[in-house]
């Protein structure tokens, strides 16, 4: 008994289980274990010879996952028709689970591409789907699994777990996911319109942002297939809008969103005709709700023996051929296509290589055209701003429309308020619309003399309004030089308007707080100059002048500190402090300013006196002329001797006054002498 036992033991081989144990304990992890060569596993599934070991298919299955990665991190616009037929050419019905979560892995990765996933997830359900029937009998009967559908109850179990745990980032993935399945028509509209519901039933600042990021992407398709379900979406936004219960910047993405649909969401194409690669009636599209989703069959990513493996991949095999047959036929019909169509394509090329540079403007003055009838034709600036917005304005054309603005503003007669708040709207939307209306400010001050008053009058309002809410910075007031030589009448009315009007929006206390701002020193430097006290008394009086002294204290206050300018008889005590110090000339010096002040002193009196004489006898003559006429009326009968008598006393009396007068004047003269005198012997 014990040969034959020997003989029993001897038979059984020790080292055929080693090969199959090592792969077997390295991709036991659940990572897979560590990293494997591509040709070391290939040499690995050729050592094993049985199909059917769980070491053959756990080497196959993780060949099958390494596949599937490398070819969905491929992907792209240009080669998904490529990249379709390597995918065909794996077992995806055995590794739908793999390719589900490779798909979901590279979008959250890179959501620009969702777009590029949604079409390759479109194609792949199209033709997995699409002959049902016969696919159905090619498995035996059994129905053939549904790749589509499986991908869309994961995203939407990814969107629940995501708004539960109010993680916006991950909403976001699934949900712009999720749009584009919709867009591709993978999946029905009614699951847009229950997430955007639930997203809006209790509307967050995150809610309601995940909501239009949403609608932007899936709002051309919904707007196409359901026109009453988005009318009521936007209906609800409009009232969460009248609400003002949400963040501004909310607001404003509410109201781009107004602006977009009302551009047809042009921005935002259901589909690119580079994706446009299924035709609509061979799509099947899946109608999954979110309370019905509640299995995301996660042991589908994992590895599962198969007992019946190299029967199902026989399936599998006759599958992949009639697949990659129906797409040889496809991509070969394309391809004539485009070569029939690349002729005209590169004709047309090469008939527009030759630029066009347009010099006649007309581009710029359609593009006026439409910003003025823009604004004529709106009621409030909430409206101009969405329609403006619309524009889709190239790059280098925001200056055009801050002048446009600028422009309607002057041409009114009086000032509207209009124009102001629609600028303020722009500069606190973009930061893009700031820097022009503050370069505009500079030029406009610069060519002020230009602007009739009224133009002016309205420019200045505009100004003070956007300064007063901070819609531009207020350093553009260092551009602003007060002082006589570098203003202008038109420039200071333009700086009387502007102060004015802020004084009025502000009150003089907050004007004042913010002129005393240090951060704005620089700012009013030129306003309010400390440099020359010339310039400094002309500030003041051009304010106070204005009514609007109040804000001048502290420069009232600099001047007074400033030392007072010398008198102007500072050189007359010079000269006497000369003359002083001077001990050998003074007599000399005292003789010659004697002199001097006499001769001026004789000089003025002289002239004074001439000037006495003059008004005397024009007085004289007046009297002299009444008094003959009334002798002339009383004593008409009087005889010419009475006359000539009467004549000759009155030129006596007035010989005689002269006489006294001139007497009175040398008095006067001698005293005026005698007291220069005394004062030059004393000095």
């Amino acid at each position: 008994m014990t040969p034959v036992t020997r003989d029993a033991r001897s038979p059984e081989p020790s080292p055929p289980p080693k090969p199959s144990t090592k792969p077997d304990d390295s991709l036991m992890t659940r990572t897979g274990g560590a990293y494997i060569p591509p040709a070391r596993l290939r040499m690995m599934q050729a050592q094993i010879t049985d199909k059917t070991s769980a070491a053959f298919q756990r080497l196959a299955w993780e060949a099958l996952k390494k596949s599937i990665n490398g070819l969905i991190n491929k992907v792209n616009v240009s080669n998904i028709g490529i990249i379709v037929r390597e995918l065909f050419a794996e077992n995806v019905v055995r590794g739908r689970g793999l390719l589900c979560r490779a798909i979901q892995q590279a979008q959250t990765a890179s959501p620009t591409f969702t777009h590029v996933y949604a079409a390759l997830v479109a194609i792949i359900n199209a033709k997995l789907n699409c002959p049902i029937h016969h696919l159905t009998a090619l498995c035996g009967g059994v129905q053939f699994p549904q790749i589509g559908e499986l991908l869309l109850h994961r995203l939407i179990l990814q969107f629940k777990r995501g708004f539960k745990r109010n993680d916006k980032t991950l909403c976001m993935s699934a949900t712009r996911f999720t749009a584009h399945l919709i867009n591709q028509q993978v999946a029905h509209e009614v699951l847009a319109l229950e997430v955007l519901t639930l997203l809006l039933e209790t509307p967050t600042d995150d809610s309601v942002e995940v909501a239009i990021s949403f609608l932007q992407e899936v709002g051309q398709k919904l707007t196409e297939l359901s026109p009453r379900g988005i009318s009521a979406i936007f209906e609800r936004l409009r009232h969460i809008l009248h609400e003002a219960q949400l963040d501004k910047r909310v607001q404003y993405m509410i109201e781009v969103l107004f602006a977009v649909r009302k551009d047809g969401f042009k921005a935002h194409p259901a589909l690119l005709e580079e994706l446009d690669l299924v035709e609509e009636e061979e799509q099947f599209t899946h109608l999954v709700t979110l309370d019905e989703v509640t299995n995301a069959q996660d042991m589908l990513n994992v590895f599962k023996l198969d007992t019946e493996y190299e029967a199902n991949e026989e399936k599998y095999a006759t599958i992949k051929k009639q697949l990659l047959d129906d797409s040889d036929d496809s991509e070969e019909g394309s391809g004539s296509d485009d070569e029939s169509g690349s002729g005209a394509d590169s004709a047309d090329e090469h008939d527009d290589t030759a630029p066009i540079i347009d010099n006649t403007e007309t581009n710029m003055l359609a593009l006026r055209r439409t910003i003025y009838l823009t604004i004529k034709s709106s009621l409030d600036f909430e409206e101009t701003a969405h329609k403006l917005l619309k524009l889709n304005l190239k790059p280098g054309q925001e200056v055009e429309l801050c002048h446009m603005v600028l422009d309607c503003c002057a041409q009114e007669r009086t000032y509207e308020k209009f124009f102001g708040l629609l600028a303020q709207r722009f500069c606190m939307i973009n930061r893009k619309y700031q820097d022009p209306f503050e370069q505009i400010f500079r030029d406009t001050y610069d060519t002020v003399h230009k602007l009739e008053t009224s133009k002016l009058r309205n420019v200045a309002c505009l100004f003070s309004h956007l300064l007063y809410t901070d819609a531009i910075s207020w350093g553009v007031l260092a551009h602003v030089r007060l002082n006589e030589e570098d203003t202008t009448s038109s420039s200071r009315i333009f700086i009387k308007i502007l102060f004015q009007e802020l004084s009025e929006y502000m009150g003089l206390p907050r004007l004042n707080e913010r002129i005393k701002d240090p951060t704005l020193a620089e700012a009013f430097e030129g306003i309010f100059p400390r440099d020359d006290p010339k310039n400094t008394r002309f500030s003041i009086n051009f304010f106070t002048s204005i009514g609007l002294g109040g804000i001048t204290d502290d420069l009232r206050e600099h001047l007074k500190a400033q030392p007072k300018p010398t008198a102007v008889v500072a050189p007359i005590v010079k000269d006497g402090e000369e003359g002083s110090s001077s001990s050998s000339s003074s007599s000399s010096e005292s003789s010659s300013s004697s002199e001097s002040s006499y001769d001026s002193d004789s000089s003025d009196s002289d002239s004074e006196a001439e000037r006495r004489k003059r008004k005397r006898k024009k007085k004289r003559k007046s009297k002299s002329s009444r008094k003959s006429d009334k002798r002339s009326k009383r004593r008409k009968t009087a005889s010419s001797k009475s006359e000539r008598g009467e004549a000759s006393s009155s030129r006596g009396h007035e010989q005689s006054s002269s006489r006294r007068r001139e007497e009175s004047s040398t008095s006067r003269r001698h005293e005026r002498r005698e007291k220069s005198s005394s004062s030059s012997r004393r000095r």
